[in-house]
């Protein structure tokens, strides 16, 4: 059996956690993998096929980003002979971005990250909502199956799009844990999030949090990483501004942060903590969404709508951190992307077989 899989709408850097998934699934899938792949990928983006047979497609000339881009990329997929002539030899199309570019007669697998624009639609305008309803909703309603991240997703995705469960395919995601593992560096009185200033990510709130914090420890520091922080403008004492850092300078920071903060009040599965985790340091995260399903009883979880409750869970998992460490770890090493790529491979035979 051939399996096409659709990057075509990655947009390098802009993507958080579904372009970590993205990239991480097909560079696991050549050591488990049963099937044979095509990988359909943007040019400027060839590398995210990793070791499988590759389809580039040409970047459309205007939209770097959002549904333009996604639109600019339909249409270059269509007119892409190469595009046709592999579609051709595919039995299943995964959408592993969720848009369904490029179009296809084949059964499809979709995986559905979050339905955020629907939990939470005051964080979308109207033109990203219609997009999301028409673009994500309309394919993850007809595909053969869906995969997505967490109970969480399941549980809302079953209620919102009325889908039917034996198609829906819960598969957390893996960590890498050649990158994210414990080392000998000191801890730094420095508290880490790593995240892109979405408005779901709570930045506002985390650094009034902080202000509480720094009033008692008047050298601590928070380290913001991520693109377009910029965006946040203007950030209180104490507060860094790193932006984008190599994969191996976030692992770095990961083992030298007294606590990992992750205040963000929704997510489909959330990587960031399981990192930390993964790398030794002490996690305290909100207890939201797909949050505590995948943190377990390895951080201490706080109200991300409380200012106050983040701050006290902040101290709490630094005065608990020897007790997180031996938890995180344990419960980091129950993910691999070998374990994900083994069960999407599950996933793409179901799809065959429904179809």
């Amino acid at each position: 059996m051939r399996v096409g899989i659709s990057l075509l709408t990655l947009a390098p850097g802009d993507l958080g956690g579904s372009e970590t998934y993205a990239r991480q699934l097909v560079r696991a899938l050549p050591a488990v993998r049963k099937l044979d792949y095509t990988v359909f990928v943007p040019a400027r983006a060839k590398d995210a096929a990793g070791g499988l047979p590759a389809t580039e497609v040409a970047e459309p000339p205007v939209g770097r980003r959002g549904p333009a881009r996604v639109l600019g990329m339909a249409l270059s997929a269509f007119r892409s002979r190469a595009v046709r002539s592999e579609l051709e030899t595919v039995d299943v199309v995964h959408y592993a971005l969720t848009v369904p570019v490029p179009a296809t007669k084949a059964p499809t697998v979709v995986t559905l990250h979050d339905v955020q624009h629907r939990d939470l639609p005051e964080f979308f305008g109207p033109a990203r909502r219609s997009f999301r309803r028409i673009a994500y909703d309309r394919a993850t309603q007809s595909a053969s199956a869906v995969i997505v991240t967490s109970e969480f997703v399941r549980g809302r995705a079953l209620e919102l799009l009325e889908l039917d469960p034996a198609i829906v395919h819960v598969i957390p995601h893996g960590i890498n844990h050649t990158l994210f593992r414990p080392g000998d560096e000191e801890r730094e009185p420095f508290i880490l999030y790593p995240a892109r200033p979405w408005p779901h990510k709570n930045h506002a709130r985390l650094f009034e949090a902080f202000a509480s914090l720094r009033k008692k420890q008047p050298k601590l520091r928070l380290v913001l990483t991520g693109g377009g922080l910029e965006r946040l403008g203007s950030l209180p004492d104490g507060v860094e501004r790193w932006g984008v850092v190599p994969a191996a300078e976030l692992a770095s920071l990961y083992r030298r942060a007294a606590v990992t903060v992750f205040p963000s009040l929704y997510e489909g599965f959330g990587l960031p903590p399981l990192e930390a985790m993964a790398s030794g340091c002490p996690v305290a995260a909100a207890d939201t969404a797909a949050i505590p399903e995948v943190c377990g009883d390895a951080a201490v979880l706080f109200d991300p709508l409380d200012p106050e409750s983040i701050a006290a869970g902040i101290v709490d998992a630094d005065s608990q951190s020897e007790e997180l460490r031996e938890k995180g770890l344990a419960r980091a090493a129950a993910f691999t992307w070998n374990e994900t790529a083994r069960r999407h491979e599950d996933a793409y035979l179901a799809a065959a077989e429904n179809s």
